[in-house]
């Protein structure tokens, strides 16, 4: 399936099916993230549940520690 997550075109594999997949994928799922797809800002609650198709856009933003 193809997204454009933060702007560039990326082939993931099939089955990733929901928002919670693709940050388990991106090994992301373990971090404080907000996501966006088709420009509708999710809650964490709905990461389970909210399904990708190809060519949805998703932003994924997370935060980074350090000093």
């Amino acid at each position: 399936m193809k997204l454009i997550i933060n702007g560039e075109a990326i082939d993931v594999p099939e089955r990733i099916r929901t928002v919670a997949d693709l940050l388990e994928h991106f090994q992301l799922n373990k971090k404080i993230a907000i996501v966006e797809v088709n420009a509708c800002i999710l809650q964490k609650e709905q990461y389970a549940t909210a399904t990708l198709n190809s060519g949805d856009r998703v932003e994924i933003v997370h935060f980074v520690g350090g000093g």
